[in-house]
């Protein structure tokens, strides 16, 4: 690490000379250094600006997760921007406050740089005056030995207390500007511990984000596993259908160049921004599969997946009320509704790798074939038409044709929805 830090210290060196205060007393001289990396470390204070917009990606993955299975895209965008605003103004104050702990920092180098050079002056002028004092001490002395009839001793102790006293004023403007020195080298440490508090906060913040980020993704991961779909081309197909871009380009305005520290809190930062998004892809994909159950409201489970009555049920029977809300567990295009015997009125619905539901006995369709719906969306109603013995809906769910449990989806995603 310390030769780290010496290979850091030498490459920037060029751009940012070390800095030394010499503090001197009457009996010994102290050196200051103020390394590169000292002087660069408030620039540090910027990389605030990029964790507050973490923030509101983590904070967005927590209300995704925690939300109810309505899942309108509208409605997730906009809660998207109205917490991400929010989000801004915190992150815009955080920023200021950086702004104005590195503003301290250099105005107290700068008052250290001043008192310094005052304490230069002053002490180079206490010097001319001793070497002056002995001087006229000298000539004082040799005149009093050879003029000791000449000159009255009323003017020699005159002219030696007159040079005692401005010797005595020089040596406390000496002291004042000492002290004053030191006093500026304790704000400027005061402002450098300040600028690696807000440094420290920030990785801390980053590595709560990069634990919520594995969090959030585990349960979709372990929902695919089990579903045992190309999560890959489901993947892809997010990718294809949110792949827009658009709208003004800001110059950057603050750079980074030759600051370490900054530039691996960027590094780290893009990382969590890809986590973040692939949760967010696996959200999107989990919308495109019929995941949610079709029935919100109080129902009774009458009948399984299987053989029943010695012929293969395809599907599941829930039962409830006559006019109970049907609703699509997953969005989807509409390929089929209307009358289909045994069936009696009937929906399909193609989701995405080539899943299909069925929703059967209904005793009202409310969408057109070719329509899109979302998860959530309302369909149709529960009835008792086709061959059924009493109010329930039929519920299928098929991949690429062929029948499969739909409780397996439903158990796969009890950790997402």
């Amino acid at each position: 690490m310390a030769a780290l830090l010496h290979r850091l210290n030498s490459a920037l060196g060029r751009i940012l000379p070390e800095r030394r205060l010499h503090l001197k007393t009457d009996s010994a001289t102290r050196i200051l250094h103020l390394k590169p990396m000292t002087q660069l470390g408030l620039m540090g204070g910027t990389a605030i600006l990029m964790g507050w917009t973490i923030v509101s990606g983590a904070l967005l993955v927590q209300d995704r997760i925690g939300a109810s299975g309505t899942g309108h895209a509208v409605q997730a965008q906009s809660t998207y921007e109205s917490r991400l605003a929010a989000l801004a103004d915190e992150r815009d104050a955080r920023a200021e406050e950086a702004r104005e702990a590195q503003m301290r920092f250099a105005v107290a180098l700068d008052q250290v740089a001043r008192y310094q050079s005052d304490l230069l002056n002053v002490q180079k002028q206490n010097h001319e005056l001793e070497a002056g004092l002995d001087a006229i001490q000298q000539k004082l002395g040799s005149a009093v030995s050879v003029h000791a009839n000449e000159a009255p001793a009323e003017e020699v102790d005159l002219a030696l207390n007159a040079l005692n006293e401005q010797l005595r004023a020089t040596a406390e403007a000496r002291d004042e500007a000492t002290a004053t020195a030191r006093l500026a080298q304790a704000e400027a440490a005061l402002a450098r511990a300040e600028q690696e508090q807000v440094m420290a906060r920030n990785q801390e913040l980053f590595a709560q984000i990069e634990d919520a980020a594995t969090a959030a993704a585990l349960p979709y991961r372990d929902m695919f596993a089990q579903l045992g779909l190309n999560t890959d081309a489901l993947l892809s197909a997010v990718d294809a259908d949110y792949a827009g871009v658009g709208g003004p380009l800001t110059p950057a305005t603050v750079s980074t160049s030759g600051n370490a520290a900054i530039t691996q809190s960027e590094a780290r930062a893009k990382e969590i921004i890809v986590s973040l998004d692939q949760v967010n892809r696996y959200r999107i994909a989990a919308d495109k599969l019929p995941l949610d159950m079709p029935v919100k409201s109080a129902f009774r489970y009458t009948s399984g997946f299987g053989q029943r009555w010695g012929r293969a049920h395809q599907g599941v029977d829930l039962a409830a009320p006559v006019g109970t809300p049907i609703v699509a567990p997953g969005e989807g295009v509409v390929t089929f509704a209307g009358w289909q015997r045994g069936y009696g009125n009937l929906i399909k619905i193609e989701h995405a790798l080539g899943t299909e539901t069925r929703y059967g006995h209904l005793s009202k369709i409310r969408v057109k074939v070719g329509q899109k719906v979302s998860r959530g969306a309302l369909i149709g109603d529960m009835g008792n038409t086709g061959r059924s013995t009493g109010p329930h809906l039929h519920y299928e769910v098929r991949v690429n044709g062929a029948a499969v449990n739909p409780m397996k989806f439903i158990k796969a995603a009890q950790n997402v929805f």
